[in-house]
């Protein structure tokens, strides 16, 4: 059976830990900072899915007091990024290679982003793998759908 890798694996470890996936946010935080600018929370992780939450705070928000386009693009890249770490084998590497958007409603409350990958494909050339990532109000209201390309190769012996 293929290991887990570290990612998944610290993952595993933390979450069901009292502030583990605190700790884990702040991992993956402290790898890539700017993730950091809109204080994500992880949910859940898993290959083929992710589920993040970001708070409605002032630190987030635009000109008309709803939550930036931007600050939902940087939540769907974590969240899809994190789920084609955590999916794709360990002697893969990945990159995102282009993200299409659509703002689909106002997005005036905390919000959940979840990237989703099913089934999971076989893994064998380098080759893009879109990976579609929604993000829904407390409603359960979709307000912002992204489709991130990430470019999958195998990593140089």
């Amino acid at each position: 059976m293929k290991q887990p890798n570290s990612s998944l694996a610290a993952w595993q470890r933390l979450s069901t830990k009292p502030a583990g996936k605190w700790a884990f946010t702040r991992l993956v935080c402290w790898r890539a900072p700017y993730f950091g600018s809109i204080r994500p929370a992880f949910a859940d992780l898993r290959p083929g899915f992710c589920e993040v939450h970001m708070k409605k705070r002032r630190r987030v928000l635009n000109h008309i007091g709803t939550v930036h386009a931007i600050a939902m693009c940087n939540m769907a890249e974590l969240a899809g990024g994190t789920m084609t770490e955590v999916t794709v084998p360990s002697n893969y590497r990945w990159i995102p290679k282009g993200m299409t958007v659509e703002y689909l409603a106002k997005a005036e409350t905390d919000l959940k982003a979840v990237a989703k990958m099913d089934p999971i494909p076989a893994f064998a050339e380098a080759a893009e793998l879109p990976v579609t990532v929604t993000v829904t109000d407390t409603a359960s209201k979709p307000v912002f759908r992204a489709v991130i390309t990430m470019w999958v190769s195998p990593r140089n012996s």
